[in-house]
């Protein structure tokens, strides 16, 4: 049987969220630790039915505390539990990410703010040609399952360098090229919670595999990485 989200996690989050402050957290360490065990043998569960059909380099599970020094919100923990799965190898590109927290969790993955010149690559490919992506994003599964590239992240009008008249400037104005899919706490909670994640995690596939192409590449097509014929 796979390894499920216990309830028990969302309750002491949401206590948190009324007590964010560390003399309560110092109370409740032993809740919180208990709850970390439940967690990290998902996660672990995750990146184990990731590999299956991809290979991953490192799991990342996030600090429950936060980095305040340059934030107006100086409560010290997040309110929320995270992690991110990083694939192996510069020939693979791409992230898988998983946020729970009680009536806001999901799972999303792709290109988060991509370095300038893996965000320039990208940009000159859908410059380029972006039938191929569109096709992706409009395929059937992938399209219910996430929609569209999150809009919240891009520029007013067009990049340096593009016009504001291209065909493709709904892709090239994007900073970041990534999708979610949002869960139910019931979802959370069920027995094929696991299944359920680890299906939208390989409806990605394609989208990784053509950004992966596409960013060890140059716009002729050769190959850029070290090694390669």
């Amino acid at each position: 049987m796979s390894p499920t989200i216990p309830k028990a996690a969302f309750d002491f989050l949401l206590k948190l969220k009324m007590n964010n402050n560390r003399d309560w957290m110092q109370e409740h360490k032993k809740e919180y630790l208990a709850n970390e065990i439940a967690l990290k043998e998902f996660y672990t569960a995750v990146e184990k039915g990731l590999n299956e059909t991809d290979e991953i380099a490192k799991t990342k599970i996030f600090r429950i505390n936060r980095d305040i020094r340059f934030s107006n919100n100086k409560t010290p923990y997040n309110v929320h539990r995270s992690a991110s799965f990083s694939r192996a190898g510069a020939q693979r590109r791409g992230g898988y990410y998983l946020r729970l927290e009680s009536g806001n969790s999901y799972m999303a993955g792709g290109f988060f703010e991509p370095n300038p010149s893996d965000l320039l690559r990208i940009r000159k490919e859908f410059e380029m040609d972006s039938s191929e992506i569109r096709e992706i994003l409009a395929q059937k599964d992938f399209k219910k399952a996430f929609g569209d590239f999150d809009q919240e992240y891009a520029v007013k009008t067009a990049p340096k360098g593009f016009s504001k008249e291209d065909q493709n400037i709904d892709l090239i104005r994007l900073k970041s090229y990534f999708v979610n899919h949002r869960f139910t706490d019931k979802e959370v909670f069920a027995a094929d919670f696991m299944d359920n994640l680890i299906h939208h995690y390989r409806l990605l596939r394609p989208f990784f595999n053509y950004m992966s192409d596409v960013l060890t590449t140059d716009l002729n097509g050769e190959s850029i990485l070290e090694g390669s014929f």
